[in-house]
């Protein structure tokens, strides 16, 4: 069970000086809108520990991918998990059909054998047959990284013949699908862009201090209006429109990962049984500023404000709209 501890005499105190934080989003939005830089690498624990070399390495094979939109990929295929299998007969971490891995397959680990349930030869083979992609449609007009992943959903032929990604709903919502999903797996190397939602999503949970927490609480009227920790997240941005998944370390993926220096009203901040695995992360709040967050903590307790610096925090997610639209979860529902 998860510890926390409250600073005497926080309530009063911060709820008062929620409103001044929260103003401060908007403050420290004109200072950020400009500064971002290209995203580079991958954030620290967006990738599970024991993929995380492999993802990197081979992002690099092409200019058309990147460790982030590799490991996009591979989250949206199979959310890291190297025995998936789909009604399509899609296999592995990466989701090949037996023909297409027969043909693109490769041996990335160099045992002498290539296994599609294998790790070690699955990555290698997604980002080798990304690449591969990239290159029968490299003459075609438009962003390559685009034009790739339009051949991995639609065929390379329809990119040529339309000229970049051709004109298929289906097509286009992959695209902006794993582009936005890549977001939240890179090492930004200037601020994140703030959110325009914050404030609205920290009132709703501002509005529930005080109310038990249930496990699997969802605020039902059935429940007595209560909440889990992941429940109240839920529930906080579906009040500005936008729909996070149920679970808490699916919510991880729902936008970029601002730094501890960089945190904002509004943020996710997330914690978990291994900082290295973003898939151990069992609990998450919503950052109010000064180190505190709001929070459903554990059965016996009431929401309240906890701090965030504790042993098991893992990061933030800033919550973005398209972020959110791009998770596997979403697609699925």
């Amino acid at each position: 069970m998860r510890k926390f501890w409250v600073a005497g005499g926080l309530g009063t105190g911060l709820v008062l000086l929620l409103g001044l934080l929260v103003i401060g989003t908007y403050v420290a939005a004109a200072g950020l809108a400009g500064a971002g830089g290209r995203a580079l690498g991958l954030a620290k624990g967006a990738v599970p520990a024991a993929y995380q070399d492999l993802v990197q390495k081979w992002g690099t094979l092409c200019p058309a991918i990147s460790p982030a939109l590799l490991a996009a990929q591979l989250y949206q295929e199979s959310g890291w998990n190297p025995k998936a299998q789909s009604p399509a007969a899609a296999q592995g971490m990466a989701q090949f059909i037996p023909g297409t891995w027969q043909t693109h397959g490769i041996d990335g680990n160099g045992d002498g054998k290539k296994d599609v349930w294998d790790p070690e030869d699955a990555i290698p083979s997604a980002a080798s047959y990304d690449c591969e992609l990239a290159s029968y449609v490299k003459k075609a007009p438009g962003d390559a990284t685009h034009n790739m992943l339009a051949a991995y959903n639609a065929g390379a032929y329809r990119v040529i013949q339309y000229n970049g990604v051709p004109p298929y709903r289906e097509t286009q919502n992959y695209v902006k699908t794993i582009t936005t999903l890549a977001k939240s797996f890179e090492a930004p190397r200037g601020p994140v862009a703030p959110s325009r939602q914050a404030a609205r999503a920290i009132y709703y949970a501002q509005d529930k201090l005080g109310r038990p927490y249930l496990w699997g609480g969802t605020g039902t009227a059935a429940q007595g209006g209560r909440f889990d920790c992941s429940g109240l997240t839920k529930a906080a941005y579906h009040s500005v429109g936008i729909e996070l998944p149920r679970v808490a370390n699916d919510q991880w993926n729902a936008g970029p990962h601002p730094k501890r220096s960089e945190l904002l009203p509004g943020d996710l901040v997330f914690f978990a049984y291994d900082l290295n695995d973003p898939r151990s992360i069992h609990h998450v709040g919503i950052y109010v500023g000064g180190g505190y967050m709001i929070n459903a903590p554990y059965t016996g307790a009431v929401i309240r404000f906890d701090k965030i610096d504790t042993p098991d925090y893992i990061g933030a997610t800033r919550v973005t709209s398209d972020g959110a639209k791009a998770l596997p979860a979403a697609n699925a529902a």
